[in-house]
């Protein structure tokens, strides 16, 4: 019965570790369970040959490398899962023994708080940032999450293009594949992949987490109290917990979660205003959107849902799910070409070259092939157009306006919407069955 140990596990594990929370009620008034979920990124007692099949030869920074806040409701109706990305910019909690030192508060990612002061100031510093009590913890390595996954007969993850990150020793192809525990930590920790950073792999992280407890679930590994002890017991085996976790905790968790539909399963990551914030000394950071995260855990600590909540996530007119101005559009029409770049979109303005007499009917959109998801954008700020998709042609997207009058409609690109809104687990789950039932194929070099 090493089933639940996975699943809670995997809440705390995801690619090396966790922390995990008892009953408590948030500084807003809110009821229900807060449960930390951290990976610390630590090669000490790992081999050599270890870090060589684990992909993990770098050096390790003894941080938190995965962070994930479980909240789970006070009627355990409804568990929501927010993840805080690894390069968050936040202010620490004072160490400990230091709550009344009235010097200037230090500052970095998130993830450095555990090299300073171990998961208690990880804890502290999380409830600092948010707001809200946190009441258990677990911890675990790289191996660890390997063989939890192996126990479970491994995790189903998919792709809709092509993933490669040398690094991480990733390579797998697009579509649904099972992948072992090596595997599937490589396509859990890749950061070096188009678009590069932590929101990307968050959202892996959270696919990888939907489909385990849902096949726990299936399996009946969470129905019961007698199944979920037995679990408990042998997470307490394999992970670390805090003073405040005891057996009972984990059982309560357990069976609560395992008690859950898809659609009463939520995640999301914290909403990001600056993906790029330079700091001395500390390096490129992730500054969270104040207004919205505020709203994401208000939302937690008055124990309400954080889908569909459009104070966490703005519903735009238009959205786009790729950024206008990574896409170069040339257009034969000097008033379409000047909305568009107004719009964000990178212009060209071809409409000297333009025929005397337009063709009947809609713009017609001729883009580069395999680039689906740009074109729709721009088919979205050109409503009514046509998509043609040109299978040798350059970077460019070509629009041919018609003689049909052609509104040019407003798009909003949100990082936030493309990989971290809030979804219940039923939309993140991998469409269709797994393409193969091997490892993910390594990639050179080390990670």
């Amino acid at each position: 019965m090493r089933r639940l140990t996975v699943a809670l596990t995997l809440l705390a594990t995801l690619a090396s570790g966790s922390y995990l929370g008892s009953q408590a009620v948030s500084a807003s008034g809110g009821r229900g369970t807060n449960i930390l979920v951290v990976g610390i990124d630590s090669r000490t007692g790992i081999s050599a040959a270890e870090k060589r099949r684990l992909h993990v030869g770098g050096k390790g920074c003894n941080c938190t490398d995965v962070m994930m806040l479980v909240h789970l409701s006070e009627d355990q109706r409804r568990a929501s899962v927010v993840s805080l990305p690894r390069d968050s910019y936040v202010e620490y909690a004072a160490p400990a023994g230091k709550a009344g030192d009235t010097g200037p508060a230090r500052r970095g990612k998130i993830n450095g708080a555990y090299a300073i002061g171990g998961a208690d100031l990880t804890v502290r510093t999380v409830e600092k940032a948010t707001g809200l009590h946190i009441d258990h913890y677990l911890e675990t390595g790289f191996t660890g999450f390997e063989q939890a996954v192996n126990n479970l007969g491994g995790a189903t993850v998919c792709t809709d293009k092509p993933l490669f990150d040398e690094n991480a020793g990733l390579d797998i192809a697009a579509g649904v594949h099972h992948t072992d525990g090596n595997g599937t930590l490589r396509y859990v920790r890749a950061r070096h992949i188009n678009r590069p950073g932590d929101l990307g792999r968050v959202r892996r992280q959270q696919r990888v987490v939907t489909d385990l407890l849902a096949r726990l679930t299936a399996e009946g590994a969470l129905a019961g109290p007698a199944s979920a002890a037995r679990t408990a017991q042998a997470l307490l085996k394999s992970v670390r917990t805090d003073d405040r976790t005891d057996l009972h905790d984990l059982i309560r968790i357990g069976w609560a979660l395992g008690r859950l539909s898809a659609d009463r399963t939520e995640f999301a990551t914290v909403p990001i205003r600056v993906f790029d914030h330079r700091v001395p000394g500390v390096g490129s950071t992730l500054v969270w959107h104040e207004a919205r995260s505020q709203a994401l855990w208000d939302a937690l600590g008055a124990d309400r849902p954080i889908t569909g909540d459009t104070r966490i996530q703005p519903a735009p007119d238009t959205s786009a799910a790729t950024n206008p101005a990574g896409i170069a559009v040339r257009v034969d029409d000097a008033a379409v070409a000047a909305a568009l770049r107004s719009n964000g979109f990178a212009v060209t303005d071809t409409s000297k070259s333009a025929p005397a007499v337009r063709p009947a009917g809609p713009p017609v959109i001729s883009y580069p092939a395999g680039r689906d998801e740009d074109a729709a954008t721009l088919a979205a700020a050109l409503p009514g157009s046509r998509l043609r998709a040109v299978p040798k042609g350059d970077k460019f997207f070509d629009v041919a306006v018609g003689a049909r009058a052609v509104p040019v409609r407003k798009v909003t690109y949100d990082r936030n919407v493309a990989e971290g809104a809030p979804v219940t687990a039923a939309r993140l789950r991998c469409a269709g069955p797994p393409a193969q039932a091997a490892p993910v194929a390594p990639a050179k070099g080390e990670g």
